[in-house]
């Protein structure tokens, strides 16, 4: 299949589903870190742009990238570029940059130290109402890193999260509301330690 080929293809998607595939999303991740693709419609070329293509690149079958990138173009995640000697630069769009985001946050994990110091982490927000589906989606993600909800609005996690909390707390443009800190010796300790399994 010619390099040309596949850009006078549209291939119809579900939405944006379409981006959600481990595989698809280490694409948008790979021209988000500054790994860029370039493609060219001249059939001489295409063998020196194939030898040049960076390592990560290199790992992707050919064909399955074409295909990813036209289904990429046609969501309008990413746009091509073309150059005067007609080679063509293949960049995210603004709503690329954003699934990028969403597929971070969708990967994030707090590591687990070898030893814990002792010190929990606390995260607590007054979220107001007009924000619920930003507040909603906060709670739900906290649960999902493990924090535990020791009353309203208050969560507990025993390891350090401070970046975490704080592109969770970017990504749902909650940062007014929300407070993180760290506390040592708490009242009912008992009650943090027996949740998180600490003998």
């Amino acid at each position: 299949m010619l390099w040309y080929n596949w850009f006078m293809v549209r291939v119809k998607t579900k939405g944006t589903q379409a981006w959600r595939s481990p595989r698809k999303q280490k694409i948008l991740l790979l021209l988000e870190a500054g790994i860029t693709l370039s493609m060219t419609r001249s059939v001489g070329r295409q063998s020196f742009i194939i030898r040049s293509m960076a390592r990560e690149w290199k790992k992707i079958n050919r064909q399955y990238l074409y295909r990813v990138l036209n289904e990429f173009k046609y969501n309008r995640l990413v746009e091509y570029r073309e150059h005067s000697d007609g080679s063509i630069k293949i960049v995210l769009t603004e709503l690329g940059r954003r699934r990028v985001i969403q597929a971070n946050i969708d990967t994030l994990a707090i590591p687990k130290p070898t030893h814990w110091d002792g010190r929990w982490q606390l995260v607590f927000f007054d979220v107001p109402e007009k924000k619920r589906r930003g507040r909603d989606a906060l709670r739900l993600k906290l649960r999902e890193l493990g924090f535990y909800e020791w009353q309203k609005s208050v969560f507990v996690h025993p390891y350090p999260c401070r970046d975490q909390i704080d592109f969770i707390v970017e990504f749902f443009e909650l940062r007014s509301f929300v407070r993180y800190g760290e506390l040592s010796n708490p009242t009912n300790e008992a009650e943090l330690k027996l949740h998180f399994q600490f003998n």
